[in-house]
Formats: structure tokens, sequence, C-alpha cells
């Protein structure tokens, strides 16, 4: 049978090319990066090579990229190490609705220790409007998050207008590019972010691995403790065969890729569209490349994604990191969709593995699929009238 994947907000493929730049640092070189010896100063050189080349990719100077565990590490990095180190300032954070959960659990446990979180509402786009930041703002604020692009929705704010105003407050911003890193360009200083995080299986490098761009002078402390790695920031060895996949990855990525995800986005939301009752979440004009949030009304997700994945096409209902919640999406929600809607959307994403025969493929099978849990309901509203 067939297989397509269709859930590449949640993870990717790590490349080929990735695991052979991998390799090495797995077998031969696999030496502990703060030991004083050869093998040591391999990896630590492997490292700094790494931190060259993301921060290259966002024009940040390399020592401004401390490597975490995941993204989700490096939001709670951000959110809580900067609350932390500037309390003695102001308890007051602003953030949005539509945040991974990373942020909106951080934003809570800081909330039960004292702090105070504005929770942005957003249109039905699911953009934040900049002008409800610049009303937010008080004198006890601290930091805005607001994430660059929504992992659900695919939703593109405009973090430029919002690095603005927050530089005009003299408040620190962060953004979650997780989803957006190597598929929009990012230019940290251009648009006033003073911390910035990022994810490798995202991008088709390996899980376990992010980072945080912290720019230089921005107040805030570490929440994991121990050695001086990642110049004290983030404590615990390196995982450096991580570290130079997350590169490579980086690396690996085009612009021809994102035109051709661009391309294959738009033609499967028109075919989609074509069937009756379907509708598409999300901005239609700010959306990242290789998202499709579509409801097709009167069809539970769930039963339609069994169906899918027993015909080898694989996608989500949402976010992987709440796939275990019963709850209809917080980020459908937040757009002013009804549970019925909510609970009827689907989430395509795309990469640039992903092939025209492959989309195809699934549209074939949906619009089978759709017809008959369609067929279905039709025949048990009508022995249910009876």
């Amino acid at each position: 049978m067939k297989q397509v994947y269709l859930d590449n907000a949640a993870t990717t493929m790590t490349d080929p090319v990735v695991v052979k730049a991998m390799l090495p640092y797995l077998t031969i070189s696999y030496g502990n990066p703060s030991s004083p010896h050869e093998l040591g100063k391999e990896a630590q050189d492997a490292i700094e090579n790494a931190r060259k080349i993301i921060a290259a990719k966002i024009n940040a100077k390399p020592e401004e990229i401390i490597f975490t565990g995941s993204a989700t590490e490096a939001d709670n990095l951000a959110v809580k190490g900067i609350a932390y180190a500037n309390k003695s300032k102001g308890r007051h954070i602003i953030t949005s609705k539509i945040e991974h959960k990373a942020i909106l659990e951080s934003c809570k446990a800081l909330e039960a220790e004292g702090f105070s979180v504005t929770y942005l509402g957003v249109s039905r786009e699911g953009l934040v409007n900049p002008q409800d930041v610049k009303k937010a703002i008080r004198k006890d604020t601290i930091l805005v998050s607001i994430m660059h692009a929504n992992n659900e929705i695919g939703t593109v704010q405009d973090i430029a207008a919002i690095g603005k105003l927050c530089k005009s407050a003299g408040i620190y911003f962060h953004t979650d590019a997780a989803q957006s890193f190597t598929k929009i360009p990012i230019d940290v200083r251009a648009i006033n972010i003073d911390a910035l995080t990022l994810s490798a299986h995202k991008i088709h490098g390996p899980k376990g691995i992010g980072a945080l761009y912290i720019k230089q002078g921005t107040k805030t402390h570490p929440i994991i403790h121990g050695g001086s790695q990642e110049s004290a920031m983030r404590a615990g060895t390196e995982h450096v065969a991580n570290i130079v996949g997350f590169a490579a990855a980086a690396n690996a990525s085009s612009q021809q890729d994102i035109r051709k995800m661009a391309m294959l986005r738009d033609y499967f939301t028109r075919e989609l569209l074509r069937l009756p009752k379907v509708t598409i979440n999300g901005s239609k004009i700010r959306r990242l490349c290789n998202n499709i949030n579509a409801a097709f009304h009167g069809i539970d997700a769930e039963t339609m994604l069994n169906h899918l994945n027993s015909r080898g096409i694989f996608a989500s209902s949402g976010s992987a990191c709440t796939a275990s919640e019963l709850e209809p999406s917080h980020v459908l929600k937040a757009i002013g969709l009804s549970d019925e809607a909510a609970n009827s959307s689907i989430r395509f994403s795309l990469s640039k593995f992903t092939t025209k025969h492959d989309i195809d493929y699934a549209i074939a099978l949906i619009r089978e699929i759709v017809s008959s849990l369609r067929s279905i309901n039709a025949v048990n509203k009508i022995y249910i009238s009876k």
C-alpha cells in the first residue's frame, strides 16, 4: 500500500544528507566537547561551526545561539528565563491565545508564581493585531511572546510590527519560529527580536535538538543548572551529532523547496475546496508554504483520520503536542470556530519531499472517504428522524 505522509508540521523525515553529516559524531568524533583532548576539541569545533551556520540564517552572532534539547525547552528558557531575570522591573507578560502549549503552559506556571499574563485574542484568520499588543502594554510589562507562524493553521504574524512596538516601549520580544525557520526569511536585527526559538526536526533535522537565539545584552536566567555549557545558559553535555544535524538541515533548505511547497499547498487547497462543505481555516494570504487546515463540516475529524490512516494517508487534527486531549483545539476555538467545525478540522502539512503524485493520491482518497462518510451520515439522519 502506498503511504503519503502529510503531517510534517508534527515532524519531518530526517534528510539523508543530515544523517550523513551526523554519523561521524556518533562513531568516530564522539568526544565530550568539554574535554581538553583532541576528540573533545573536534566535538567543540563541530558545535561552533554549527552555531555559525544557524546564526547566519537569522543574521545573529554565533555567541547569541544557545542549543537546547528541544524547541519546548527553548520556549521555556525564553519566557521563564527573561521573566525571572527581570521581575524586579515588572511581572507582566503579553502573549496570544493561539500560542504553542510550551508558551501557554510556561505562562501558566509563571502566573502561579505571581506573574500577570495578558492573553490576546486573534482575528478569524488567526492574526494578532499589533495595536492590541500596544494597548496591552503596561508600566510593569517585561516581555511579549508572539509566535511567528502558527503550528496548526499556518497563519504568519506581523512580527516586524510587534518587534518595533516592543523596542519603542523598551520591552523584550520573543517569538517562536519553530514552524517558520527556513520557510520564511528571518532577520532578528531588522525586526527587533530579542529571543527566538528554533527547532531541527521541523526542517528534516533530528529530534531532540532546538535552539534559542538570545540577543546580546538581553537579561535572562538559565532554567537548567549544572555545568557552564552553552555560555552557562544551558547546562548539560551537548548532543554533538544532533547539533551538527541541525546545521546540516538548515543548510539543505532552499528557496526552490519553498516555492515547490507553496505551489503544492495552493493546488491541494483548490482541490479540497471543490468538495462540498469544506472551508479552510486560517489566513489565505499570510500562511506558511506547507500548511493546509481544512474543516470537513459534518464529518468527525478523528473518524476521517482513521479512514485516511487505514489507506496510508497520514495527517493530524492539530498539534502533535495536544493529540491526546479530548477538547477542541484551543487555536481553532480562538479563531471563532464552533466545536463542530473545530472537531471536523484536519491539518495537512507538506515537506520538500512531498510530490504532486502524493497530493493527487491523497485527494482521490479524500474524495472517496468524504463521499462515503457523508452518505453514512445522511442515512443515519433519515433513520433517526423515523
